[in-house]
């Protein structure tokens, strides 16, 4: 203060007002409280990149993984087994994956996964089920599992599952005798997905998910195939498919009583709303938003979920229009001959139809 000495009342009052001040500024993210604990449950039925069997969906893990990370919980993965799972095949240039395979905590965490034997008694805010084809079969009759999804809902905790993952909540029974799901709402892998994108494995599934949630007593609801959809039914969350994962995780967050921390869509859930708005009447706007950032948006997936919207239509000439719509999104950026062959023979199917 050079020359001039402040009396020492008030260097106090402005260090008291200081002091003030700071409690009132919202902290930095990377201060703020842990939001508790959530544990993530993988299968450990995977073998060889889901070639031999059917594991998890790496996809679904690492967007759960950062959802609830970056609300500032503490995140656990667990597995029937432990250790590392297997995934089925995946993509890690996909920006969920790339970061959470450049993330060490996250390593740390699934190359040496909880047992579940050995987390049934502690306390979690949330557990969330991975899907992929593997929690067909690993999962639902994994007592530890549904020893602890009981203890946890029962303790007033969230439960949540996406994609197959809803399997794990198909034969499950409270302390009272009554099924978890009976009589709530809820979703998950649907029948029209299993029978276009299910087909080697469906053989061997004891039975499909949705006929498992409505055998039940769940109140089963779903959306367009491969679509964003999540039910929400007071502590219970559930989505449709891998395309619902984010979201998912974010009702999860919402359940527990927190708002979702705001974050970029990733290409491909823009994509996915897309398809949506387009089949809400928006193809016009639709159009042109892609055409102006396609780099934004996952092209291919617009592309195959036309194609796959074919070949659910069958005679059904409405569907058929859709699919042929959603893939003339694509085709001004998606140079592919055999695409656009198909593309000529779904109009040829429309002009036979008339």
């Amino acid at each position: 203060m050079g020359d001039f000495d402040m009396p020492r009342f008030a260097q106090q009052l402005i260090a008291f007002l200081l002091m003030l001040a700071s409690a009132l500024l919202p902290l930095p993210a990377t201060a703020a409280a842990p939001a508790g604990k959530v544990l993530l449950v993988i299968s450990s039925h995977g073998a060889q990149s889901g070639q031999e069997r059917p594991g998890f969906e790496m996809d679904e893990l690492s967007q759960a993984y950062a959802v609830f990370a970056d609300n500032g919980f503490d995140v656990e993965i667990a597995s029937p087994q432990g250790g590392e799972p297997v995934a089925d095949e995946y993509d890690p240039r996909k920006p969920y994956n790339a970061r959470a395979l450049s993330d060490p905590d996250f390593l740390a965490s699934f190359r040496q996964t909880r047992r579940l034997m050995d987390v049934k008694s502690e306390a979690y805010r949330a557990i969330f089920v991975i899907g992929g084809k593997g929690a067909m079969f690993d999962l639902p009759i994994n007592t530890d599992l549904k020893q602890l999804i009981a203890a946890t809902y029962e303790a007033g905790g969230v439960i949540g599952a996406v994609c197959h993952g809803p399997m794990a909540f198909a034969n499950l029974r409270l302390s009272d005798g009554s099924a978890l799901v009976a009589g709530r709402n809820l979703t998950g892998f649907s029948n029209e997905e299993e029978a276009l994108f299910g087909k080697r494995w469906v053989p061997h599934f004891p039975v499909f998910l949705e006929d498992a949630l409505r055998g039940a007593g769940g109140q089963f609801s779903k959306g367009a195939i491969m679509l964003d959809h999540v039910v929400t039914d007071g502590r219970l969350v559930t989505g449709q498919n891998p395309y619902s994962t984010a979201r998912t995780a974010e009702a999860v967050v919402a359940a527990v009583g927190l708002p979702a921390a705001p974050r970029q869509p990733y290409p491909d859930e823009r994509s996915v709303a897309a398809i949506h708005s387009l089949l809400e009447g928006a193809g016009t706007q639709v159009a042109e938003a892609i055409a102006s950032d396609p780099a934004g948006y996952d092209i291919p997936l617009i592309a195959v979920w036309g194609y796959y919207r074919t070949l659910q239509a069958g005679t059904d000439r409405a569907m058929l229009v859709q699919g042929l719509a959603v893939m003339e999104l694509a085709e001004p950026h998606f140079a592919d001959p055999e695409f656009k062959r198909t593309m000529g023979e779904v109009r040829q199917r429309l002009a036979s139809s008339k």
